[in-house]
C-alpha cells in the first residue's frame, strides 16, 4: 500500500486549486500512488449528462461489467466532482476527513 503523508496538506491545497493540473512533482506522485493503491476500488467519475453533470461509480471487475454507483450524489461542476474522488482515496489511504 502506498504511504501518503498525512502531514502534506500543501499538496492537498495545490490539488484542491487546481484538480487537473498542473502540479508539481510531489503531488504527481502522490496522486500516482492514490490511484494505483492496490487496497482502493478503481474510483472513476461517470457523466451521466454530457458536460453537465457528474456521479462518482467504482469500476467493477472485468472489462465490460458495468460500474457501481456510489451514492445519490451529482455533480454539477467537473472540477468539484475531481476533489470528491480525492477525498474519498485520501480518506482511505490516511483515515483523516478533508473539509468539503
Amino acid at each position: 500500500m502506498p504511504v501518503i503523508d498525512p502531514s502534506r496538506k500543501d499538496l492537498v491545497a495545490e490539488f484542491m486549486a487546481r484538480p487537473v493540473g498542473p502540479h508539481s512533482g510531489d503531488l504527481r506522485r502522490m496522486l500516482n500512488a492514490m490511484r494505483t493503491a492496490p487496497s482502493l476500488p478503481p474510483y472513476i467519475l461517470v457523466c451521466v449528462e454530457p458536460f453537465r453533470k457528474w456521479r462518482l461509480a467504482q469500476k467493477a471487475g472485468a472489462r465490460g461489467t458495468p460500474v457501481e454507483l456510489i451514492g445519490d450524489t451529482e455533480f454539477d461542476d467537473a472540477l468539484e466532482a475531481e476533489r470528491a474522488v480525492f477525498r474519498l482515496r485520501w480518506k482511505a489511504l490516511t483515515g483523516e476527513d478533508l473539509a468539503s
